[in-house]
């Protein structure tokens, strides 16, 4: 079992060292790749020196600029295949994703073909969130939900584990989301390709250091991609992963 979990990153330096060290201290066996979209406050060097530190547990991949997360992760996705992967996670750096949930999705993903950090089955939730933030996210997962029939709770969850046939099966040339859109996409990818999605509930906890990405221009870009989403996955149908 080779489990890498990718970590885009883009300006996290007070936050890529602590997180890479407390996801190696779980000793669940897993690599992290971490992603950088030539950070300029030198999250990238923090980053290979890492690597050097903690060889054959850390790698890094340096893209040449800023692309937004849907970009990052097949970036990472990719490489992680090469390096043979057999189970690929997506994890945010910023500890809005406890590391402690790793060993449970690790456990989890035996049985199924993707796993996700639900913050919206029994027993999941957030901490630290304004009433206007939890509107939008709980607004967004219900609108993406209403529009193309997904049954997955949270649509909208950075935090999952993918089985490496599901993401060798997915045509990432098809994905057109840059930005957080990206996850409701692939999630809906995976539904349609049949594969059986499992949540395992998390506390979601807002980031306290370093700036959050999220915009208005990247809600407005998923809200305008799911309208689509039905009409541009059609043929998928026919194409179940099992």
């Amino acid at each position: 079992m080779k489990p890498i979990i990718v970590i885009p990153t883009y300006n996290e330096k007070e936050n890529l060292e602590k997180i890479v060290k407390e996801i190696l201290a779980l000793d669940c066996g897993v690599t992290i790749l971490v992603v950088d979209d030539n950070s300029p406050d030198g999250t990238g060097e923090i980053a290979d020196r890492l690597g050097s530190e903690l060889d054959g547990q850390v790698a890094v991949v340096h893209r040449q600029k800023k692309e937004g997360l849907g970009p990052a992760y097949m970036n990472g996705f990719e490489v992680a295949l090469e390096m043979g992967a057999d189970y690929i996670f997506e994890m945010d750096a910023d500890f809005s994703h406890n590391p402690k949930y790793i060993p449970d999705m690790l456990d989890a993903i035996k049985q199924h073909d993707v796993v996700i950090g639900s913050r919206y089955v029994p027993g999941g939730g957030t901490e630290n969130w304004g009433l206007a933030r939890k509107l939008i996210s709980r607004g967004g997962s219900a609108y993406a939900r209403l529009l193309t029939g997904m049954k997955t709770r949270d649509c909208t969850a950075g935090f999952r584990c993918f089985r490496r046939d599901v993401i060798e099966s997915i045509d990432f040339s098809r994905v057109s989301a840059s930005g957080y859109g990206f996850q409701v996409e692939l999630a809906y990818i995976c539904e349609k390709m049949g594969c059986d999605i499992f949540e395992v509930p998390i506390i979601f906890v807002d980031r306290t250091e370093g700036t959050s990405k999220m915009s208005k221009s990247i809600i407005f870009e998923a809200m305008i991609l799911v309208t689509g989403l039905k009409k541009r996955y059609r043929d998928l149908d026919d194409k179940k992963h099992r």
